[in-house]
This record gives structure tokens, sequence and C-alpha cells, in this order.
């Protein structure tokens, strides 16, 4: 079978490589993976941040993913053939404190699917059966692809958020976080309105405006004056930064009212900004990342309930055949959530 993978540190160096169907030993399950997610972190692994060095190269990447289980190993009682599932990818030791105390999301030892070791764009995974999710029989497997990120983002709105019935919400980055972040407050009664660059413009932009959202590009148009419409001057009452630049939360700081709260979503490097400003506010800052069990059981409601719409958020043009084209489209803007067909490496 092929895979593919990340084969040189540098920009792009993505190609399909020869793989062996591996075999599931015990405790683990063997997934026929069917379609798998384009995501920001599988971005800058094909830009090859300072993030990712610790990868060993060639490695299989992707990490969002559906698929049905083909094969159990000894003592694997929870699964059985033809189930669907997914996989929860980032993996905890279940040793640390912070595992020891139900906070897994943030293990000391955590390791990645797709990152510290082959992924989702393959046919065949072999996964730990602790790290296997089921999928709800009237949720479309194309639809399950996309799962892994909306639970991220259920986690951001529902768990580390205080947004609720009638709140003032400011999105900022119309990327795939920033979307399902849009939806899934909205859920939950807020009014949002996502805001982005001069790059998302030509796709974003539009998509979260047909999604529902009033949008914003900053590069057009004057935030306190759109500010000054939606709050009365007053502010957001939540700001949700998931662009992973410097400036989001430097403008998350000037649009948020006092009182109110910034949910840091995006990772965002390095920044530099006064603080004061923030602690004579009374600002809450609040931090979110990765996602647990629970989250992924919430995003699996809000996609069967239609809260967040999948048919208008997947994007289904490209192929891992010509990775590159995705690739590049995602990293200037003309796509948000390419999701393949990962049977085109079967053949």
């Amino acid at each position: 079978m092929r895979g593919l993978a990340k084969v040189e540190r540098s920009r792009g160096a993505m190609e399909l490589v020869d793989r062996s169907r591996p075999e599931p030993g015990p405790g683990a399950v063997l997934i026929e993976i069917n379609y798998a997610g384009l995501c920001g972190s599988d971005a800058g692994i094909y830009e090859f941040e300072s993030a990712f060095g610790r990868m060993e190269l060639p490695t299989v990447i992707g990490h969002e993913y559906a698929g049905r289980i083909v094969e159990v190993g000894d003592g694997v009682t929870q699964f059985a053939p033809g189930d669907r599932v997914i996989e929860r990818p980032i993996r905890g030791c279940g040793e640390c404190y912070q595992c020891r105390i139900g906070e897994e999301n943030v293990c000391q030892n955590a390791v990645i699917t797709g990152v510290d070791h082959d992924g989702a764009y393959e046919p065949y995974v072999t996964v730990p059966v602790e790290a296997v999710h089921p999928v709800p029989e009237d949720v479309e497997e194309k639809h399950a692809a996309v799962a892994e990120p909306t639970s991220i983002a259920a986690r951001a709105v529902i768990e580390n958020s205080r947004v609720g019935a009638g709140d003032r919400v400011l999105v900022e980055g119309p990327g795939p976080i920033g979307l399902l972040t849009a939806q899934i407050a909205d859920a939950q009664g807020g009014s949002v309105v996502v805001s982005g660059v001069g790059g998302d413009a030509s796709y974003r932009l539009p998509l979260a405006a047909e999604l529902g959202f009033e949008t914003m590009n900053v590069e057009e148009d004057d935030p306190a004056t759109v500010r000054e419409r939606l709050t009365d001057g007053v502010g957001y009452d939540v700001v949700f930064d998931t662009t992973g630049h410097p400036s989001g939360l430097q403008s998350a700081v000037t649009e948020v009212r006092k009182g109110g709260q910034i949910v840091l979503v995006g990772q965002t490097g390095e920044t530099t900004m006064p603080y004061s400003p923030l602690v004579r506010s009374e600002v809450d800052l609040q931090c979110s990342y990765a996602s647990m069990y629970q989250d992924f059981e919430r995003a699996f409601r809000l996609i069967r309930e239609g809260d967040v719409d999948c048919e208008t958020f997947v994007d289904d043009r490209f192929s891992l055949l010509d990775a590159d084209r995705a690739f590049e489209a995602f990293l200037d803007g003309e796509t948000c959530k390419p999701v393949f067909d990962v049977s085109e490496l079967r053949d």
C-alpha cells in the first residue's frame, strides 16, 4: 500500500511511499481508512515549522480520519470488524500527573498520530483500542472525518468559554477551527461575527457568510466601526483567537469588552504587548488545547444535530495523488477543510 509521507526537512517534500499493511497486536485494532482531513498542523508539517523538528522522516502524516475496523488484536472486546470508528489522535501516557488527574490532553509525554508515528494518509493503520472512538450510525463517514477538529472547537466553546445566549462573540480567523468555533458558539446562543484578513477574502470569509455569519475583513473594514455597530461600543463578551498569528492576541485585547473573556485556541508563537490593560479591565484570558473523550462525544452530537454544517464545511475537491495542490491551496486560503478520499491509495 502507499502512504503520503513527509520525506525531507524543508517546505513541501511530500511523497507517496510504500508501506506494508500492518497487523494489530494485542489490545489494538486495524482500521481501514476511508476519509482523512487536512488541518493547520498538517500544513505546518508541509512548511516544516520548528515545532515538528522532532519528527523522524519519512513519516506518513494526517490525524483526522474515519474508517472501519477490519481486524482486532488479542484481548479486544470493545470493537469488532465492521465497526465505524475514528481515532483520538493525541495519546496520553496514562502515567504522568496530568493523565492521572484526567487532563490527558496536556499529558507530559503525549504522542501524536501523524507526527510521532505514521498517520492517516494511508489505507490502513493500527491503533490502541483506548484511542478508538465509535462513529454514530447516523453520521456520514466523510463528516466523521472532521469530528477531531470539531472536538477541539467544542472544548474551546463549551468547556473553556463563557459563551451563552445573547453574548456578542468575535471569532478571529476563518480557518477550520475558527469556523467550527463560530458554529458551536452560535449553537450556544451567541451572536457571532467572524474576522479575517485579505488572504481570506476569496474563499474563507465567503464560506463564513454561507454558514450564516457576519464577516469582517480587517484589511478593508474598520474594526472599531464594526465593534461600535455590533456591540454599541462596549466590545465583545468573548473573543476567540484562532488565527495562529502573533497579532491575534493583540487585536483580541482591543476587541474584548472590559470584564470579558479571550480564549486562545490558535498557537501564535511569540508576541509582545502591554498586559496592564488586561489587568485593569479584568479580562479573563483562557487557553484551550486539543480535546478529550467528552469533547468527541459533544462533537458527534453537534454534527448529528446539524449545529455543525459539515455538508457546507467539507471540501472534497482535492486528492492525495496531487497533495501539493491541496496544501498550497490551504496555505493560500483557497480552501478551509479539505477531506481526502483515502481509498485512492488502495489501488
